[in-house]
């Protein structure tokens, strides 16, 4: 887990959320999301999970047990997403 604080770090500014506002959305503190950047301070399973569906990766890869970061296809439509299913399904064979 020594990569954690630096995962949250990296996927907070990839959405362009500030500590604070990570923080607020977590429903815990600014000093919370800092501690856990730094390595400090680890979350409970609770707020791992949360943490993991906000910045939309698995807990998995908060966790550094799987590298692969999911893909967020949550404004496309059903449509959309059916295409990349089939495109993934042929990237795969």
């Amino acid at each position: 887990m020594l990569d954690f604080g630096k995962r949250i770090k990296q996927l907070r500014k990839q959405k362009q959320l500030t500590q604070e506002q990570l923080a607020k959305r977590l429903w815990v503190t600014k000093s919370i999301i800092s501690a856990y950047e730094s390595g400090s301070r680890f979350p409970s399973l609770d707020i791992l999970i949360n943490l993991a569906y906000t910045l939309n990766v698995s807990t998995d890869y908060l966790l550094g047990v799987n590298k692969r970061q999911l893909l967020d296809v949550s404004d496309l439509t059903d449509y959309q997403i059916e295409i990349l299913r089939k495109l993934i399904f042929e990237f795969k064979k």
